[in-house]
């Protein structure tokens, strides 16, 4: 192995450690865990109200995109955290380049809003 890939190794370790922690806490908690099954037990169960009719309701397409546009805009937004951290470190450059970040998310939210993609009926 060359020095490079050396230094991959403490990652593969954690991997390893973390999926090895998952699978034996799964394991564990089946063999450990209570077995008693009845038929109260094995009903599902939801806020406390009786299942009435069919659980395939279809959902509006506008609340998946809200939720995506949500996740979306919420990412984009981690992106100034750093760069308000190193405001003073990137300069002019750095001010440029976000101001080019912020243009972009702007126009993607007007038009957002110009579609009607916010608005509920």
């Amino acid at each position: 192995m060359q020095s490079d890939q050396y230094s991959y190794i403490p990652i593969l370790m954690q991997f390893i450690l973390a999926v090895g922690f998952v699978v034996g806490t799964i394991i564990i908690s089946g063999k450990l865990g209570p077995k008693r099954s009845s038929e109260v037990k094995d009903k599902n169960f939801e806020c406390g109200i009786e299942s009435v009719g069919n659980a395939r309701i279809p959902f509006s397409v506008k609340y998946f995109l809200v939720a995506i546009l949500f996740v979306l805009f919420d990412v984009e937004v981690i992106f100034l955290y750093p760069w308000a951290v190193n405001f003073k470190d990137l300069g002019i450059e750095g001010m440029l380049k976000m101001l080019v970040f912020m243009s972009l998310l702007l126009v993607g939210f007007f038009y957002i809003i110009k579609k009607k993609a916010l608005e509920w009926e």
